[in-house]
C-alpha cells in the first residue's frame, strides 16, 4: 500500500511541474497499451487459424 501511496504523490508532483508533458506521456502510453493489445490479438488469430489448417490437413490425410 505504501509503494501505491508513494507513486500516487510522484504522480501528482509531475503533473503538477509539467502538466501538457504528464497528459502527453498518458495518452502515448494508452496507445501503446492498445497497439500491443490488438497485437497480441491478431497473433492468437493467426495462431488459431494456423492450427485449423494443420487439423484440416491432418483430417484429410485420413
Amino acid at each position: 500500500m505504501f509503494e501505491l501511496k508513494a507513486w500516487a504523490e510522484y504522480a501528482v508532483e509531475c503533473f503538477a511541474k509539467d502538466p501538457y508533458g504528464f497528459l502527453t506521456s498518458a495518452v502515448l502510453s494508452w496507445k501503446l497499451a492498445k497497439m500491443i493489445e490488438a497485437r497480441e490479438k491478431e497473433e492468437k488469430k493467426k495462431q488459431k487459424h494456423q492450427e485449423n489448417i494443420a487439423k484440416a490437413k491432418r483430417l484429410k490425410k485420413d
